[in-house]
């Protein structure tokens, strides 16, 4: 049974209908105009992969080839990518971790220094 969307003709606006059988025939109106004149869009949706796939794409090696390892930005990029493909896994404060490593990493050396006498 599945939820399909629809976008009236008449006012423009997207509706969605929860389709019991598909042997009846369709007869949803417009929420918002009571227009019978709907079109049928495509919906977004979403696939499972498996961790294993996930590592996989990460370590595609067309998929590193602007990674520079000396460039902590480029790594820092990198990193948030990784932390996109595996969601929450990483736990809410990954990029917010990433934010400050890279903050730290742009200080001159005096102010590492400077931090670093109060730690």
């Amino acid at each position: 049974m599945p939820i399909y969307e629809f976008r009236c003709r008449r006012c423009r606006r997207k509706s969605s209908v929860f389709v019991l059988s598909y042997k009846e025939p369709f007869t949803h109106t417009c929420p918002n105009c009571g227009s019978a004149d709907l079109t049928r869009i495509m919906s977004r949706f979403a696939t499972v992969r498996s961790e294993e796939d996930r590592l996989e794409s990460l370590a595609d090696s067309a998929d590193l080839g602007d990674v520079n390892e000396n460039d902590p930005r480029s790594v820092a990029r990198w990193m948030k990518r990784m932390g996109k493909e595996f969601g929450d896994e990483l736990g809410e404060d990954f990029e917010e971790a990433i934010d400050e490593a890279l903050a730290e990493e742009s200080k001159s050396p005096e102010e590492k220094a400077d931090t670093e006498d109060f730690e």
